[in-house]
C-alpha cells in the first residue's frame, strides 16, 4: 500500500494576524468555506423544524381555547417584552457589523462589535430572569406548577385549560433562552480567537456562520414576541 502524500494549504494572512491551515480533505479554501456553510444552514434547517413544530402546537391551541390564550397574553408584561425585541434587533446589528470587521480585517472593530452584541445578549437574559420572576410570584408556572392566585387568578377564572398558554410560554421562550445562553458562548470564543488575529480577510468562516446562528435567534424572537405578548 502506498503513502498518500496530502498537500498542506495555507490560506495568508495579513500582518499582525495568523495564517489560516485549510483542513486536508479540502482541496482549497473556497471548498472548506462551502461546505462548512453547507452543513450549518442544515443544522439551521433542524432548529427551525424545532421551533417550527412549537409554533404550530401554539397555532393550533390558540384556535381550540382562543380566550385562554388572550387572557394569559394579557398577564404577560409587553414592555418588557419590547424592550427585548430591541435589545435583540441592536444586536443583530452589531453582530452583522463584526462580521463586516472581520472580512475587513478590522481587529479591535471585529472585538468591539461582538462584545457589545455579548452586553445586548446579557441585557436579553436580565429582562427575561425578571419576567420569569414575576411569573414565579404570581404561580404562573407551568404544567403541574400551575397555581394563579390574586389578580392572576381572577383573569383565568372560568377558563378552559389556563395553565396550557404558560406551558407554551416557559417551553417556548425558555428554549429560546437557551439559545441565546449558546449564542453568547459562542461570541465568547470567537471574541477569544479574534483577539490571537485567528480571523481575518483571509479566513472569517467561523464568525460569519455563528453570526448566521445569532440571526435565526434574532428571528425566532421577531415570531415569539407578537404571538405570546400580543396575542390577537
Amino acid at each position: 500500500m502506498s503513502d498518500q502524500h496530502h498537500h498542506v494549504l495555507i490560506v495568508p494572512a495579513p500582518e499582525g494576524f495568523v495564517p489560516h491551515t485549510v483542513a486536508h480533505h479540502f482541496d482549497t479554501v473556497e471548498k472548506e468555506f462551502q461546505s462548512c456553510k453547507f452543513g450549518f444552514w442544515l443544522f439551521l434547517a433542524t432548529e427551525i423544524l424545532l421551533f417550527g413544530g412549537l409554533f404550530t402546537a401554539y397555532i393550533y391551541f390558540h384556535d381550540v381555547y382562543p380566550e385562554t390564550f388572550v387572557a394569559g397574553g394579557k398577564l404577560l408584561n409587553w414592555q418588557l417584552g419590547s424592550l427585548n425585541t430591541v435589545l435583540l434587533l441592536a444586536s443583530s446589528w452589531t453582530m452583522a457589523l463584526g462580521v463586516r470587521s472581520a472580512m475587513l480585517s478590522e481587529r479591535k472593530k471585529m472585538l468591539t462589535y461582538l462584545g457589545i452584541t455579548i452586553l445586548f445578549a446579557v441585557g436579553f437574559m436580565i429582562v427575561k430572569y425578571i419576567e420569569y420572576s414575576t411569573k414565579w410570584e404570581h404561580g404562573l408556572l407551568p404544567g403541574y406548577y400551575f397555581s394563579p392566585h390574586g389578580e392572576s387568578a381572577e383573569a383565568l377564572a372560568g377558563l378552559p385549560f389556563p395553565n396550557l398558554f404558560f406551558s407554551l410560554y416557559f417551553t417556548m421562550t425558555g428554549l429560546h433562552g437557551f439559545h441565546v445562553l449558546v449564542g453568547i458562548f459562542l461570541i465568547g470564543w470567537l471574541m477569544i480567537g479574534g483577539a490571537k488575529g485567528r480571523f481575518h480577510s483571509g479566513y472569517y468562516m467561523p464568525v460569519e456562520i455563528i453570526g448566521l446562528y445569532w440571526h435565526l435567534v434574532d428571528l425566532i424572537w421577531i415570531f415569539l414576541f407578537p404571538l405570546l405578548y400580543l396575542v390577537p
